[in-house]
């Protein structure tokens, strides 16, 4: 784990939580779960207080599949109830965050017609997966069509089709041209997770001045009604008393239990890795589809295109959270075995990858259940034995996190005898307010917000949705100059510091913007970021040259980067 070594002076929002020591509702975590039952408790008035170890959306939100999917591989575990609210929740999100979440037509190449008919049942009714056997034609079929009927949204979402191989490979040349058949049908993906995240967050720190949202402040012990914070950033200790602690902490929630002073054993998370591509002609190969299917393993694979890379992935291996997880050597020789499984022509190297990350999943506890098979789906642990009830999330995905929020702010509200009063089902979040969404409405929107933006008015429009508006209103009224090839400006940049948190280097390169994920991280790139950064932060010297190294640092040891330390005067 890379640490920070610096110490600063006390924010003025962390200062302000000390002196009050005081909030209704304490949420340790700020992954998407926690931020939107944040969000959703804050809607509701309660005071609530949101703290995290690292930055928001820093841990397993970050490290997705960038996918908002129904979970069509869960209805061979029976999880009919979570198929059933994952596509009404993806249909949802299309509909009130569209500035992030885009329809994603999904292919998958089959090789058989009957395979797996007979391990199927068994799997359906064990749970576990036996001998890997690829699923034919007709067992995928079943699937699709029980899908449609959970996730047509009332026919705004296209039914699946099957093409046989000549029509297949007339759509997609490159595919393997052994394959059968093809299965299309639609998902969706999502851009940029921890900037969807950060809007849910920014809705919630706006619909109510008791709610408070910190970073880099973990929850280090608890006596009677209070919890014990650190301030990671200058070190301070400090005492908040609340009505109710709420644990989303994620594959971490066992580990903040017991900080806490309670032993529990409910999580049993997987490790999941991914590769990002620069590579043209992989890119073309897809067709903007994404690529989803079985591996010889029984392993669900995915390649699709994404900000002009290409994400391949994933893996699912059982994972101890105490470990930092990273994309080894084994996982890249596996990805470009299935690079080479579905495109057999199209050649794959190292130097090709530009940003590799890897999460844990918070699944839990599943013994000898095989990882494939362990339920995506969420349940809610109370625990109202000590001076305040401590209330655990136990999964959760990123497809349902509106949903979820929702059910676990009931709980909370339970608890602190509040009632509901308003409903996020249907709310837009943040940037998704009257995004729009024809081209012809895009044009016109543009020219009525961002006039004078030019080449920049895409880039304003895809990272903030209509937010870009009052971004680009602060840009004009100071001089700007280009950062990062153009990825960023001077006056973003100042935006993102007085508007969204920022508190370190790595929250603009990895979590703010897409640099790292497209491979813009250079060691120029985070001297200059870290150049600007430095008086919007006051920096010195030292804290300035630390925040680089350890940048570098986190970079090449969690991403696959071989960024060199550069000499500066």
């Amino acid at each position: 784990m890379i640490e920070s070594t610096h110490s600063s002076a006390e924010r003025a929002e962390v200062r302000a939580v000390r002196e009050s020591g005081r909030t209704s509702v304490l949420i340790i975590g700020a992954g998407i779960n926690g931020i939107s039952t944040f969000r959703d408790l804050a809607l509701q008035g309660v005071d609530v207080l949101l703290v995290e170890r690292g930055d928001f959306a820093s841990g397993a939100s970050s490290a997705s599949s960038h996918m908002i999917h129904g979970g069509i591989r869960y209805l061979e575990n029976g999880e009919f109830r979570l198929v059933r609210e994952s596509v009404e929740e993806r249909n949802g999100l299309l509909k009130i965050a569209p500035h992030y979440v885009k329809p994603l037509q999904t292919t998958i190449p089959i090789y058989s017609t009957f395979s797996g008919i007979l391990s199927a049942p068994l799997r359906f009714l064990t749970h576990k997966s036996g001998k890997p056997q690829e699923r034919g034609a007709f067992l995928i079929k079943v699937g699709l069509t029980i899908y449609d009927t959970f996730s047509r949204d009332g026919g705004t979402v296209p039914r699946h089709r099957f093409l046989g191989r000549r029509k297949s490979l007339a759509e997609l040349p490159a595919l393997d041209p052994n394959i059968k058949y093809t299965a299309t049908y639609y998902d969706a993906s999502m851009h940029d997770p921890e900037r969807l995240a950060l809007d849910v967050l920014q809705d919630g720190r706006a619909a109510h001045p008791g709610a408070v949202a910190l970073n880099y402040v973990e929850a280090i012990g608890r006596d009677g009604d209070t919890v014990l914070l650190r301030d990671r950033e200058s070190g301070t200790e400090f005492r908040v008393t609340s009505d109710v602690v709420v644990n989303a902490s994620g594959p971490w929630t066992d580990l903040t239990n017991d900080a806490l002073g309670e032993a529990t054993r409910f999580m049993g998370g997987t490790k999941g890795s991914h590769i990002v591509l620069d590579h043209p002609e992989l890119l073309e190969a897809t067709r903007g589809r994404e690529i989803f299917f079985e591996h010889s393993d029984g392993r669900i694979v995915l390649i699709y295109p994404l900000k002009g890379r290409v994400l391949v992935g994933t893996t699912d291996i059982d994972a101890d959270p105490r470990e930092v997880p990273v994309c080894t050597e084994e996982e890249i020789d596996y990805f470009f075995d299935l690079i080479h499984h579905v495109f057999p022509q199209i050649a794959v190297s190292r130097e090709q990858i530009v940003y590799n990350f890897s999460g844990i999943r918070p699944l839990p506890r599943h013994e000898d259940t095989a990882p494939g098979f362990v339920s995506r789906d969420y349940r809610i642990e109370v625990d109202d034995k000590g001076a305040v009830p401590l209330v655990s999330l136990v999964g959760g995905k990123w497809t349902t996190f509106r949903a979820l929020g929702e059910s676990l702010s009931d709980v909370v509200l339970g608890l602190i005898d509040r009632t509901r009063t308003v409903s996020t089902a249907g709310r837009a979040i943040g940037g998704g307010r009257d995004f729009p969404r024809t081209e012809k409405a895009r044009r016109i929107w543009i020219q009525e917000n961002l006039a004078g933006a030019g080449d920049r008015a895409d880039q304003l429009l895809a990272r903030y949705g209509t937010r870009a508006a009052q971004v680009w209103d602060f840009i004009e009224q100071g001089p700007d100059a280009p950062l990062a090839g153009g990825a960023l400006s001077t006056r973003e940049l100042e935006w993102m510091v007085q508007n969204e948190l920022v508190a370190r280097l790595q929250d603009v390169i990895l979590r703010r913007t897409s640099i790292a994920f497209t491979g813009g991280a250079t060691a120029e790139v985070l001297d200059e970021i870290g150049d600007a950064l430095a008086p919007l932060l006051d920096w010195d010297r030292d804290r300035h040259d630390a925040e680089i190294e350890q940048t570098r640092l986190l970079l090449n040891e969690r991403h696959g980067l071989n960024i060199s330390s550069r000499a500066r005067g």
